[in-house]
């Protein structure tokens, strides 16, 4: 099978842009005839025609079109491979990779990404998967950075850098009008609970609580994604553990109430990020500690 010749391919992709055989010669410094030539061993290679003559002008061909798109961004990224070798950074525009976990509030991450989406160079996917696939990730470079609320544990840890974006208040979440006061107590007593499921920091917060001030809560329903307790308490009417950030549209509604902050429990956003020569330049502007 033949290879394709990108030398030519250059050739064509000028060519294609100036719409000009003459004015292309003239800007790459060669003859006419031989950047004709180029152009014609391509087509031979390809066995494709590329462009055809009107009058002085050429005009692509559709098989020239789909050479031309594809062109633009095999040069395109031949820039960025060429900055980012000799500078040792990347470009603005170089698609930024971050890499979420799975059950994060989705309402954090869409605050987080706000910044880029008003930036008409920055192009940037989303990735959700589990912190194990989120520190693999990262160690083969697979991602620049992401976004979790489980600190970072693991035989590895000296290769992530994790940064602590915001602490969020836990409160106690549930329908509005039910007779609650403002401090854990008598009020909260029996009643139904949605909280988060297994070792999550919050249970274990909730569960001191419980047991400190006698609630004896009936749980009817638990989760460890913070999306599904989104849902749970918007539609099962019990009362919910989770910042207010997972559910600050319902809240603005009136549809939910926050009706208190449990004392000192918070959950921590991170952003993790490896030690590396060439690192995204969107990142530094993305990540703010809360001591910055």
């Amino acid at each position: 099978m033949s290879r394709l010749n990108y030398h030519h391919l250059y050739y064509f992709w000028q060519v294609a842009r100036q719409g000009n055989l003459t004015q292309t010669a003239q800007k790459l410094h060669i003859s006419q005839s031989a950047l004709s030539s180029q152009i014609k061993q391509l087509e031979e290679s390809l066995n494709v025609k590329l462009f055809t003559r009107q009058g002085r002008k050429l005009q692509l061909t559709e098989s020239g079109y789909h050479a031309l798109n594809y062109a633009n961004d095999i040069f395109k990224n031949g820039e960025e491979l060429e900055q980012l070798l000799t500078s040792g950074s990347a470009l603005p525009s170089t698609p930024l990779r971050i890499g979420i976990l799975s059950t994060i509030s989705r309402n954090f991450i869409e605050q987080f990404v706000k910044p880029l989406l008003s930036q008409d160079d920055c192009r940037f996917s989303l990735q959700s998967m589990s912190q194990t696939g989120l520190l693999n990730a990262m160690n083969e470079l697979q991602l620049d950075m992401a976004l979790t609320n489980i600190p970072v544990r693991g035989s590895n840890i000296n290769n992530w850098q994790s940064r602590v974006l915001a602490r969020q208040p836990v409160a106690i979440i549930g329908p509005p009008g039910l007779a609650l006061t403002d401090e854990l107590g008598e009020s909260y007593r029996h009643r139904k609970w949605i909280v988060p499921y297994g070792e999550n920091p919050l249970r274990a917060a909730f569960n001191a609580f419980a047991a400190q001030y006698e609630l004896e809560p009936d749980i009817v329903a638990e989760s460890d994604d913070m999306a599904m307790l989104r849902l749970l308490t918007r539609d099962i009417g019990a009362l919910a553990v989770m910042p207010e950030v997972v559910v600050q549209d319902e809240i603005a509604s009136g549809e939910l109430k926050s009706y208190m902050s449990l004392p000192n429990v918070y959950e921590n956003f991170y952003a993790v990020t490896t030690s590396r020569r060439i690192v995204h330049p969107k990142v530094s502007t993305l990540i703010r500690p809360l001591d910055a």
